[in-house]
């Protein structure tokens, strides 16, 4: 069975649309555990009323993304979850994209699986998934190296968001859980399979498992679209910044080969530091 842990907050026509996607799946072997992190917008009555099937679990609103989703996952796992799905509430779940999931991992039952995410409305590709370059400290995006009559099937990548990964419980039994302490709200997800990848587990994007995303309604895109010298120093040090530099120099001590770490901290901080202002 599969579990699919969303932690939500104040977000309730997000949430529901989400929901409601999900509840078009045209498979229905999964079951939604949401993690209310104290909504003061009618989330939790909502869900209770419109969407009996979903386990809610009502926290008091100081969890953030990565303790609320290991909440969501170890409730899962004591369920006796097989694989956890980790997806956000401001995705629109296309309705095979559970069943095209479910069709790549039974052939390849021991690696995580990501999703290619799509403009909800462009419908143009996003993210396609990306490899890292250590020795460069950059990221390559691989769908810019993938014709278009190969965007479909499984890519490999090293690394992944959170945003619609399917992993199995064992990974998480072998490597623990997301690193609440150091990366409390963005971060965690890509330190996870960095983790999982360095202890062996592979990692795809499945170009055949869509979701659209709102490009432009997470905290770290307002921030960047809104530029000012308050929201750059909210990207650079504040808990929802995309850019915070402490989570990024964390993660690079935790991950980086040590023989390309100078560079990559260093090509890292000027990115963050200068891209604000020069990429939206």
């Amino acid at each position: 069975m599969i579990y699919i842990v969303t932690p939500v907050f104040n977000r309730k026509g997000f949430t529901e649309a989400y929901l409601e996607a999900l509840s078009r799946q045209s498979v229905k072997e999964f079951k939604v555990i949401i993690i209310d992190d104290g909504s003061t917008d009618g989330t939790a009555k909502m869900i209770e009323q419109d969407f009996p099937d979903v386990i809610l679990i009502k926290k008091e609103g100081d969890l953030w993304w990565a303790e609320a989703t290991n909440i969501g996952v170890r409730y899962a796992i004591a369920q006796g979850a097989k694989y956890i799905m980790t997806l956000n509430d401001d995705t629109l779940p296309e309705p095979d994209y559970i069943e095209k999931m479910i069709y790549w991992s039974a052939r390849y039952p021991d690696v995580l699986l990501g999703a290619l995410a799509l403009d909800q409305k462009t419908e143009d590709i996003i993210y396609g998934g990306q490899k890292r370059d250590w020795k460069k400290g950059k990221f390559i995006e691989i769908l810019d190296s993938i014709p278009i009559e190969r965007q479909h099937g499984l890519h490999e990548v090293d690394l992944f968001p959170g945003r619609g990964l399917m992993i199995p419980t064992h990974v998480f039994n072998k490597i623990g859980f997301y690193d609440s302490k150091n990366f409390p709200q963005t971060v965690a997800d890509l330190d996870f399979t960095y983790r999982a990848l360095k202890d062996g587990f592979k990692i795809f994007c499945n170009y055949d498992a869509k979701i659209k995303i709102y490009p432009d309604e997470s905290s770290s895109s307002r921030l960047r679209s809104e530029r000012s010298l308050a929201n750059y120093y909210k990207h650079l040090f504040s808990i929802r910044g995309g850019g915070n530099l402490k989570w990024f120099m964390i993660c690079a001590y935790k991950n980086c080969p040590p023989k390309y770490l100078p560079t990559f901290l260093l090509m890292g901080i000027a990115r963050r530091m200068v891209g604000y202002w020069l990429h939206r």
